[in-house]
């Protein structure tokens, strides 16, 4: 099928305790992986860093905090409208730190954005291939 949605965003960066600068959010969503959204972040052409969530829990992400591991979304109330505010955690370094980034986003634009995944895929009526991937190992093709 390899249906898309595609858009790019201008976002807000926070990361290592300094102030909010604007970089690019390219969000991606592809029939074929209905359950994620890849985000790519990037800046002056340069890809700062790629991520791949979970469809379902950035639309929850909109109403309420969500999650509990590398990635976390919760709405904020920033200035004259809502914002959506994504953490994203790296790897635990040897002396025990780790890499944190904050990202501000219009929760309107994420939520114009989900709509239009919902349009071709509606929550609830994802299809992950299972069966069909189990009938080709069962067939041995």
């Amino acid at each position: 099928m390899n249906a898309m949605v595609r858009k790019s965003l201008v976002v807000q960066l926070q990361a290592h305790g300094t102030e909010r600068f604007p970089v690019l959010a390219h969000l991606d969503y592809d029939v074929d992986d209905p359950f994620a959204v890849t985000i790519v972040f990037s800046h002056d052409g340069r890809v700062l860093a790629r991520w791949k969530v979970d469809r379902g829990m950035l639309g929850e992400g909109l109403s309420k905090p969500v999650g509990v591991g590398d990635v976390r979304f919760r709405p904020v109330a920033g200035g004259p409208s809502e914002e959506l505010c994504m953490e994203f955690f790296g790897d635990v370094h040897a002396d025990g730190g780790r890499q944190h980034a904050r990202v501000f986003v219009w929760a309107a634009a994420v939520a114009a954005f989900l709509r239009e995944t919902y349009a071709m895929v509606a929550p609830g009526e994802e299809d992950a291939g299972v069966d069909d991937f189990l009938a080709e190992v069962l067939t041995g093709r």
